[in-house]
């Protein structure tokens, strides 16, 4: 396999995982309005897993460093099947959405106690 091939594999993969994370994020405060507690809270974990990868890895998910090895190009979407503008904010957009899900979920809890 040559390493256009491979790029766009690791690139496929890497989209694949940030939607799934991505619709976890958004998902959260849903699942909290409904009152299923639960599955916020198993869908925070989620994330969690997610911010822990990235905080040992220096805030980098490990498949940049995979799709590094077979391009030279290093735009912030070189690694992944997003617009340029939301690979540049990826981060900070979720990063905010989650600490709100979280914040949200935690709110409910407190007040169906």
């Amino acid at each position: 396999m040559g390493p256009d091939i491979a790029l766009r594999w690791v690139k496929l993969a890497h989209t694949a995982i940030w939607a799934v994370l991505a619709g976890c994020v958004v998902a959260i405060p849903v699942f909290a309005f409904q009152r299923r507690l639960e599955v916020a809270a198993a869908l925070i974990a989620v994330v969690l897993g997610e911010v822990l990868v990235l905080a040992f890895n220096g805030m980098r998910c490990p498949l940049t460093d995979v799709a590094g090895r077979y391009t030279a190009e290093r735009q912030a979407n070189f690694d992944i099947y997003l617009p340029l503008w939301l690979a540049r904010h990826n981060q900070r957009i979720f990063g905010a959405l989650y600490a709100v899900g979280v914040a949200y979920t935690a709110a409910a809890w407190w007040a169906g106690r």
